[in-house]
């Protein structure tokens, strides 16, 4: 009895893993095309301000150390 305890899980667990595999609904290429476009495009725009930013406080903390 054990054994088939010990079978029926493994086969059980791999059952269940095919049937929330067959819920999954993938995107299709233009939603994946539009959505990465997207995040490209938003990752490069924070970037830019990122960088403004950086620049704009280092200049402001060499000026001020230069005052001294």
């Amino acid at each position: 009895m054990a054994d088939k305890q010990q079978v029926s899980k493994p086969r059980a667990w791999w059952e269940g893993v095919k049937a929330e595999w067959r819920k999954i609904i993938w995107p299709t290429r233009y939603d994946l095309a539009k959505k990465t476009g997207t995040v490209t495009i938003v990752s490069i725009v924070l970037g830019v301000i990122i960088a403004i930013l950086d620049f704009l406080i280092q200049n402001g903390i060499d000026r001020l150390l230069g005052l001294f």
